[in-house]
């Protein structure tokens, strides 16, 4: 039971870095590329992201600064960063050299090239212009990692686990994004038309770092409104990187998992259905303006069943 504990607790912990090193490469490419055309307001779009990965302060104790090109280091190559590119992808593939027998050879190697292709590069793609290569790279090899899973893991607990990690992961990070700007300075309307058009590049940023911008603009027709593009990345039931659709899929990844061990845990369905049921029959009213449930307390739902998952799979003595 303990080696198929660890088993399980690895290909969780992949799905989750991997897809952790996706998101933030999605941000990190639209943040640095959007303070380029906004010169001299990067804490606008910076820190919001920052505050995503724990906020600044182990950033200013190793850099001295807090600056565009500091924050993409920190972000990308830093290997003393948990959150960055490099770490999330280096503790992947960690995770994955104990299953080498356990998962198909495409998988690992995968996996080992993008860990020789991005783990080992430093400030010096800064000096050459290619943080947009790099982050292209990472989201690339994200992708190409989850479909050789698809189309070759077995349908078992293994497949399971690792797609509760990923829709888990992504459910959390969408939030934390929404949480960030909703509870900023984008959540207030502005008069003066200068500083609305830099408020409505904000929310096109938060757009596209869900690759959300073209799904949104073929949904809506009225224009970048912060009400709209809440409801899109927080309820919307098809697009795939919205909270909603993300817990749904956390929920069908944990019943296949429960079927395997019925009534063993039964806080788990419980506390995802709970997830999937508020998400299901709120309005994007109640989630901002009334915060009945607030981003807060959907984010606290989403902890919960990582930490209950936790609890009874990897946790065994």
């Amino acid at each position: 039971m303990l080696l198929l504990s660890r088993l399980a607790e690895n290909l969780f912990w992949i799905g989750r870095y991997i897809e952790r090193a996706e998101n933030t490469a999605r941000l990190l490419n639209v943040n640095y590329y959007a303070t380029l055309e906004m010169a001299g307001r990067a804490r606008e779009y910076w820190m919001p992201l920052l505050e995503l990965t724990g906020g600044d302060a182990d950033l200013r104790a190793k850099y001295g600064r807090v600056d565009a090109r500091s924050i993409s280091a920190w972000l990308a190559f830093d290997r003393d960063n948990p959150a960055s590119i490099a770490t999330s992808v280096a503790r992947a593939r960690e995770n994955a050299r104990g299953l080498r027998d356990r998962i198909p050879s495409e998988m690992w190697e995968a996996l080992n090239t993008s860990y020789l292709s991005l783990c080992f590069e430093n400030e010096s793609v800064l000096d050459r212009d290619g943080l947009f290569e790099y982050c292209a790279a990472a989201r690339d090899a994200s992708q190409f990692f989850f479909g050789i899973a698809f189309a070759t893991l077995p349908r078992d607990e293994g497949w399971s686990f690792m797609r509760a990690g990923q829709m888990l992961e992504r459910g959390d990070n969408t939030l934390r994004v929404l949480q960030s700007r909703y509870r900023g300075i984008d959540a207030r309307p502005v008069e003066d038309p200068g500083q609305r058009a830099m408020q409505d590049q904000r929310w096109v940023s938060v757009l596209k770092g869900a690759s959300a911008y073209e799904a949104y603009r073929k949904r809506v027709h009225s224009g970048i409104d912060p009400q709209t593009i809440g409801d899109f990345l927080l309820l919307d039931e098809f697009f795939p990187r919205s909270v909603r659709y993300s817990a749904e899929n956390l929920e069908a990844a944990l019943m296949q998992i429960e079927r395997h061990h019925p009534g063993a845990h039964p806080e788990i369905p419980r506390l995802s259905r709970w997830l999937v049921a508020r998400l299901q029959y709120a309005r994007v009213a109640d989630i901002l303006d009334e915060d009945n449930p607030s981003l807060e307390e959907l984010l606290g739902d989403f902890n919960r069943v990582g930490a209950s998952i936790t609890a009874a799979y990897f946790q065994q003595e």
